[in-house]
């Protein structure tokens, strides 16, 4: 039997940043990563594929390159949580055990969820920025779009990074306008929420953002099928089903906890490892901690929230081998830059109940009015920020606060 002091499940932004967060505290650390993926994608970028701004390549590394060197890399699935004897199943059919076990699976994209959704994506004008290998189409139809109607839609909450499904639709308005195309194609705007953003401060700018391109907003409107062939979208609301022609349509897919994560014991009654929303300690199982997509705290899963909780989750787990208590507190922080043109950017930032919680002092970035600085910082910076510092354990401006401070 394989035993390690400290076993992450997955190897995307969450896995690699704890890892680094941890070694970086404590060298000689044993630790075990299980990861059975060969690529490690820089998932913010997506948006940009999709906008012709970044080409597929900017956002994909192999995973040896960004593996810490000093992990065991397990290059398989975790097939199921054994938290009662500190024991994770492998897919290879191994099992292997922890003193710590430190979840950071991610979410699962549910685009079979929506009726005919998965048997037209990548063709029929149906696109989703969420995928890697779909980004590049949306830039493809984008390019060759010239009039008829667009279609946005975003599901209920949870999904990741809430303002990507705007994103989508604002550098494609972009575009068109830039083109010329804008008053012949009509863009709709369906979301299942009730209002256009959870945080008041920056929806005045987003407003004026869709009344610049005519964005045709419809709220409470949830995409429930998908005729590829026929170019036709079906939405569910309050008043009924809805149909919609289109020529392009952009799906945000709804999204749910990892099936691994969601039949185990470590779940919630969402599928989300059940953890404090400080501490990242999971409420039941004391040597068990989880951050990033596959935790069920109330903040906006972004890859700018993982910054901030893997040092937290770094301190904590230590804290826990060392048989103490929890010390540092996450405050919820998560980061969306909302893209709303080619050049500007509406970067919100705020943690739990939506308090805002800028980065920078308001006379160099505003964060409630579209910025060309919050462009650069995102296109240009950012980047360099997640693979040269995040994922190293370099804690720039990510370092922990301690319980009281943080509360």
């Amino acid at each position: 039997m394989i035993s390690r002091d400290v076993v992450i499940v997955g190897g995307g932004a969450g896995g690699i940043a704890v890892a680094a967060s941890l070694l970086r505290r404590r060298p000689d650390l044993d630790i075990a990563i299980v990861e059975p993926r060969e690529t490690h994608d820089y998932q913010p970028g997506y948006t940009l594929v999709g906008a012709g701004i970044f080409t597929p390549g900017k956002v994909r590394r192999t995973m040896a390159s960004v593996m810490p060197k000093a992990v065991s890399w397990l290059k398989t699935s975790a097939a199921g949580f054994d938290p009662d004897n500190n024991r994770v199943q492998l897919g290879n059919g191994g099992a292997i055990d922890y003193r710590l076990l430190i979840v950071a699976t991610g979410n699962r994209l549910d685009f079979d969820a929506i009726d005919g959704l998965t048997a037209t994506l990548g063709r029929n004008g149906v696109t989703s920025n969420y995928r890697y290998d779909l980004a590049p189409y949306t830039w493809k139809l984008v390019q060759g779009l010239q009039d008829d109607r667009a279609l946005f839609t975003q599901p209920p909450m949870p999904i990741k990074c809430a303002g990507a499904p705007q994103k989508a639709m604002y550098l494609s308005c972009s575009e068109w306008e830039r083109a010329g195309r804008l008053g012949a194609i009509k863009a709709e705007f369906h979301s299942a929420g009730e209002v256009l953003f959870g945080v008041p401060a920056y929806v005045p700018a987003l407003e004026r953002t869709v009344e610049r391109y005519g964005i045709d907003v419809h709220l409470g409107s949830n995409l429930i099928a998908v005729d590829g062939p026929g170019k036709t979208a079906v939405f569910k609301s309050t008043s009924g089903e809805e149909s919609r022609s289109f020529e392009m349509l952009h799906v945000t897919p709804p999204q749910k906890g990892c099936k691994v994560v969601a039949d185990s014991t470590l779940a919630d009654g969402s599928g989300y490892v059940e953890v404090d929303p400080s501490t990242l300690r999971h409420k039941r199982y004391p040597n068990v901690m989880a951050l990033g997509d596959a935790g069920n705290m109330p903040n906006a899963k972004t890859a700018a929230a993982v910054r901030k909780q893997a040092p937290v989750v770094a301190d904590n787990g230590l804290a826990i081998l060392d048989g103490k208590e929890p010390r540092m507190a996450y405050d919820g922080y998560g980061s969306c830059p909302l893209t709303v043109e080619k050049g500007k950017i509406l970067l919100a930032e705020f943690g739990y109940g939506g308090a805002l919680q800028p980065t920078f002092p308001t006379w160099l970035i505003d964060g409630t009015r579209p910025s060309r600085l919050a462009w650069v910082l995102k296109k240009d910076v950012l980047p360099s920020v997640y693979w040269d510092a995040m994922l190293k354990g370099h804690e720039w401006l990510a370092a922990p606060k301690p319980l009281r401070a943080a509360g």
